[in-house]
């Protein structure tokens, strides 16, 4: 069997497949500290195959505080997300509240995601 190669990009991170959970979605982490705990995709970063999920994978952040107007800077420790790999999330069907493997239909000529388990059509977070 010959190896699929990976394409590298000059800033040294590998390409991956198409990402099949998109902004807006809500997703269930499967592993890791924070398994079990839901919430909703604030960002997707293909490159690096990663999520950040809110109110999951929190992390302490200390800034200093600087010369600016009041109100326009925060000070101290806060608590903000940091990224998952997108291996330890998995969508949650909209329709039937599980979690749920994505499969890709063509419907009308447009490409749509579907739930493997129930076989709906996932919506877009955007609708």
């Amino acid at each position: 069997m010959s190896k699929k190669k990976n394409i590298v990009f000059p800033d040294n991170f590998t390409a991956q497949r198409k990402m099949d959970i998109r902004k807006g979605d809500m997703v269930k982490v499967i592993a890791g500290k924070d398994k079990g705990k839901e919430g909703k995709v604030l960002e997707v970063i293909p490159r690096e195959n990663r999520v950040i999920v809110e109110n999951v994978n929190m992390v302490t952040k200390h800034q200093k505080q600087r010369n600016v107007k009041v109100g326009e800077h925060r000070e101290g420790r806060f608590q903000t997300p940091a990224a998952l790999d997108r291996s330890n999330v998995m969508l949650i069907n909209p329709g039937t509240g599980e979690p749920t493997k994505i499969s890709h239909k063509v419907v009308d000529g447009k490409s749509v995601r579907t739930a493997r388990k129930s076989g709906e059509t996932i919506p877009d977070a955007a609708e």
